[in-house]
């Protein structure tokens, strides 16, 4: 049995803090009381009603038998559980949408994000207006070699895509107005990627620069399948760009084509053919290679109106310490609709 998202009117009925901290997590059992000892000292200095909003991304070690030990602890600590493993994105999500506060910051249980920022964001939001303000990574001397490479590039071709006003270098460290969380969820977005829908919603953003640090304890869940997937998702979610590519590539190989025809009509008439393989073979690979790079590209922008048609939701609540229900009760996100 399913039971509706929380309604707006549910929303509106509870006191709502003034900041929301929005954190996914997956398999976190050594990094999250490392967190938690860190982040709590530093909300509790604010003086401001705050709510710190755990997302259990389905979590199979631990993790789940820690928050609830974090959460009778410490009652600002609400936990959001999901039902099975849906991503990072998918927690995001959830967190945004069901998150109370006037100002909302999203951040990683990791602390390569540092958790102090949220102070100075929160104050530079209020002293300026902002609706955004974006954690920037100034330095990331901590990544490998080949990270840093591959985030410039994403962030570069990024940039191409949707324009020089989003940040370089800003993942999902970030704080948003009430005013920007609501766009955000009335945005029909069926697999949201928050670093490119942010910046085009074109509101008065700020920035904040950090030092990117190590990983406080245990292994990265963001390895180069992931990443090369969030590229794929941010490309095609965001842009038909590919689409475009596509038809370039065509033109090229009939362009080519046409020059080789010529060559060959020149080489007849002059009695200089010689029967041959090697230009027809290579011919073939380049027509092949083109014909399924365009199928490949239509075929990510088809799989994608297949999955939107399906409307499947992205998540399944299970559990949400904030709520008066059945912890049995499987709750359809807000989102999924």
């Amino acid at each position: 049995m399913y039971t509706a998202a929380v309604s707006a009117e549910q929303v509106a009925s509870r006191p709502a803090p003034l900041l929301s901290v929005v954190m996914p997590i997956y398999n976190e059992q050594e990094a999250l009381p490392l967190t938690v000892q860190r982040l709590r000292p530093i909300l509790d200095e604010l003086g401001v009603d705050y709510e710190v909003v755990g997302i259990d991304d389905g979590s199979t070690d631990a993790t789940p038998a820690i928050m609830q030990k974090i959460h009778q602890d410490w009652p600002e600590f609400r936990i959001v559980r999901f039902a099975r493993n849906s991503g990072h994105q998918a927690a995001l999500t959830a967190g945004i949408h069901r998150a109370y506060g006037d100002y909302v910051v999203s951040i990683d249980a990791d602390l390569q994000d540092p958790p102090e920022k949220i102070t100075e964001m929160l104050a530079l939001a209020r002293e300026k207006n902002l609706d955004i303000v974006y954690g920037v990574r100034g330095d990331r001397g901590t990544d490998t070699f080949f990270k840093r490479r591959t985030a410039g590039a994403y962030y570069w071709l990024m940039r191409k895509l949707v324009g020089k006003k989003m940040p370089n270098q800003a993942g999902d460290f970030r704080l948003l107005s009430r005013a920007a969380v609501d766009a955000l969820k009335a945005m029909p977005e069926h697999q949201p990627v928050y670093r490119l829908l942010v910046p085009w919603l074109g509101f008065p953003s700020g920035e904040v620069v950090y030092v990117r640090e190590e990983r406080v304890a245990g292994s990265t869940h963001y390895p180069l399948s992931k990443m090369v997937r969030l590229a794929i998702d941010s490309i095609t979610n965001f842009s038909a760009s590919p689409l475009r590519l596509a038809t370039w590539l065509g033109l090229l190989s009939f362009v080519l084509c046409f020059c080789l025809g010529i060559y060959t009509t020149v080489e007849y008439a002059l009695g200089k053919t010689v029967p041959g393989w090697s230009s027809l073979f290579i011919g073939m690979l380049f027509l092949g290679a083109v014909q399924l790079v365009c199928i490949g590209l239509l075929g990510e922008y088809v799989g994608r109106i297949y999955s939107a048609a399906q409307a499947r939701p992205a998540y399944f609540v299970g559990y949400d310490s904030a709520e008066d229900s059945d912890a049995k009760t499987v709750k359809v996100s807000e989102y999924a609709v």
